[in-house]
């Protein structure tokens, strides 16, 4: 049985792409999107018939509902292949504007909702900002479930869980990349790798904190880096995996076995732990790698969606 077998029998498997036809041979159960994952895709000359009609359907509209268009598109196609869910972002610009991203979010679903696609096969990205958060909380209410991602801090996967989102998901190669470069000359590859690894340590903390005190949110382990990074989370919620990971994962027969428990997580000797925004902005400050990857994520995220805005703004001439 190859790896990728293997992790399935533990873990919920999730294909982190934009490019629907590399999906199916890894069967995943999920996929998630990302504006620099679309971005790529469209760029691509078999999805440029993609965008051309989804421009073209929407033509004279304004250029943020053009854009919803694209995305839904893309994650129409994907929920052909994926017997899940899909996770659809909302633009990173509107991170720290909480009633435009709960606007943004019911607009999407309003999207998928008329082409057929219930909202429960749909998940709304979120970055994990407070705002982020506290819309998150609205949607959740309204049975629009969400996806908190760019998250680095425990203060923020404490914060998601006390606001019911339904899942997250923490970046454990960004963790990894920035451990590695504020490290230098002393970086021990080794001594840092599997269950040892920053971003797998960072992952399991929230994992054994959400089992042990009862908490629904589901954890999804993304951003990875190499396989050894997936297989020392095998056992988490779900992990989405590029598609260049997946096919190693599925080139190779080693053994998989599980290494984060649910039921011996709420064994634990972990305390309750809650924040309020005083609080959890404090602790996200005093995080240097979370506020900084924060930050540069969104940023990240932005500079695509201005990308994307053009490339569609092109589109409509």
């Amino acid at each position: 049985m190859n790896q990728l077998d293997q992790l399935k029998q533990h873990t919920t498997v999730v294909a982190d792409t934009g490019n629907f036809k590399q999906l199916a041979q890894f069967a995943p159960q999920d996929a998630t999107t990302n504006p620099t994952l679309i971005l790529k895709a469209v760029q691509q000359p078999e999805y440029a018939p993609l965008l051309k009609d989804a421009v073209a359907a929407r033509r004279g509209a304004p250029l943020a509902e053009i854009v919803d268009a694209v995305l839904v598109r893309f994650g129409l196609e994907i929920l052909k292949v994926v017997p899940g869910r899909v996770s659809t972002e909302v633009d990173a610009r509107l991170s720290f504007d909480t009633a435009a991203t709960v606007a943004r979010a019911q607009r999407l679903i309003g999207l998928y909702e008329t082409a057929g696609i219930p909202k429960d096969r749909v998940l709304i990205k979120i970055a994990a900002t407070w705002e982020g958060i506290r819309a998150a909380e609205v949607l959740e209410r309204e049975g629009i479930r969400c996806n908190l991602t760019l998250l680095f801090a425990f203060c923020q996967a404490v914060a998601c869980g006390d606001a019911g989102v339904r899942l997250i998901s923490p970046f454990v190669g960004r963790i990894y990349d920035w451990a590695k470069k504020s490290a230098g000359a002393a970086w021990d590859e080794a001594a840092n790798a599997g269950a040892n690894d920053p971003g797998v340590k960072s992952v399991t903390a929230i994992f054994n904190h959400y089992k042990r005190h009862g908490i629904a949110t589901q954890v999804m382990g993304a951003s990875f880096r190499n396989v050894g990074q997936i297989n020392a989370l095998a056992g988490c919620d779900l992990l989405t995996i590029s598609p260049e990971l997946l096919a190693q994962l599925q080139a190779s027969e080693a053994p998989v076995p599980r290494a984060l428990d649910a039921e011996a997580a709420k064994a634990l000797d972990l305390p309750a732990v809650h924040f309020d925004e005083k609080g959890f902005r404090w602790a996200l400050n005093q995080d240097a790698m979370a506020t900084e990857k924060l930050a540069e994520g969104i940023r990240a995220f932005a500079a695509d969606a201005v990308k994307l805005d053009k490339l569609i703004t092109d589109a409509q001439v």
